[in-house]
């Protein structure tokens, strides 16, 4: 006599697997891979709203909106991290939303991420904040020679460490210009040089004329005031953003029509409070270099708020070069006069 059948009749839900793909069917409770993970799939919303409407924050309470700029690149490091939990909740709508923050962050960034140098040049900038406190004037000048500048230009310079940069720069840059705590070193003849007021009540900027083989050019060194991040004021901005408004007006008054800007702005390109100067000047990174260039902190990079600017020249690559004594990476540019 035959055995009766003995085996149990499946009770997992209809639809409850999709052959070849485990776990994308419903859950223990029925819901459909497009039923659950809704609220990673309002986070990914959200992290791409953010991104979309970043000039729309306000600045009025704390200059949060100047503080997300700052670091907006960053907001990308969310995208993974809502990869890998719509994964995990095997959510359908996660991961279909999460395509929001991603198509919007390579639409900002992603042009950042191709190398755009390797043209021709005629003209290279050095710049560097050297740190008040830096020890290592000669490490520091041997790194920022080794890029063959034509000029270097260098903010936060301390009245000890002047002397030390006057003679160890003396015999490659024969001319410079020193106003305040900023100065200029070049290979070539220097006039017209002026400190610029921004609005701070000591001298953090200078304007100077450099006599190059292909003509005159307007070279502007400034150092903006630092920022805080305060819990009790926010982004403590404001002194910075004067600033601002007072370097772009002089470089709006600015007669020769090639120009070009070395500081450290304490800002990036993305924050709104640098407009009065980043609406009409060109960064070099983000025309001819490759990567986010961050330059401070020298330790680990996060934000690239050192900056080499022009008007009426062309970038055609842009680098950072190796860690110095100071807590800011020096930055330079090759520039097609």
């Amino acid at each position: 006599m035959a055995q009766a059948d003995t085996a149990q009749p499946s009770t997992a839900p209809k639809g409850s697997r999709i052959p070849g793909v485990g776990g994308w069917g419903r859950d223990g409770r029925g819901r459909s891979t497009w039923r659950r993970g809704w609220v990673l799939a309002a986070l990914a919303l959200a992290l791409g709203l953010l991104l979309i409407f970043h000039s729309d924050i306000p600045n009025s309470v704390g200059n949060l909106g100047s503080l997300v700029e700052t670091f907006l690149p960053w907001a990308g490091l969310a995208v993974p991290v809502l990869l890998v939990l719509g994964l995990l909740r095997r959510s359908a709508t996660a991961l279909v939303v999460l395509l929001v923050p991603v198509l919007v962050w390579f639409n900002l960034f992603g042009a950042l991420l191709t190398d755009k140098g390797g043209g021709s040049y005629d003209f290279t900038v050095v710049q560097h904040n050297v740190n008040a406190t830096n020890s290592d004037i000669p490490g520091t000048v041997a790194t920022l020679e080794a890029a063959k500048p034509d000029v270097i230009a260098l903010e936060e310079l301390s009245v000890n460490q002047v002397g030390t940069f006057r003679k160890d720069l003396a015999a490659a840059y024969p001319y410079h210009v020193i106003e305040g705590t900023v100065g200029l070193w070049s290979k070539y003849p220097l006039s017209d040089s002026e400190p610029v007021d921004i609005k701070i009540g000591w001298v953090r900027a200078l304007r100077t004329t450099v006599a190059t083989p292909h003509g005159d050019v307007a070279v502007y060194v400034a150092h903006m005031p630092s920022v805080r991040v305060k819990f009790d004021g926010g982004f403590t901005a404001n002194q910075r953003d004067n600033s601002a408004e007072a370097l772009g007006e002089a470089l709006a008054a600015e007669k020769l029509s090639k120009v070009v800007l070395l500081g450290d702005l304490n800002g990036t390109m993305n924050d709104r409070s640098l407009a009065p100067i980043t609406a009409q000047m060109r960064s070099a990174q983000g025309s001819a270099g490759a990567g986010f260039g961050f330059s401070w902190p020298a330790a680990f990079p996060m934000a690239r708020i050192d900056q080499i600017m022009t008007r009426g020249v062309t970038p055609t690559d842009a680098w950072t070069l190796p860690q110095t004594g100071s807590d800011h990476l020096p930055i330079a540019a090759h520039i097609e006069l």
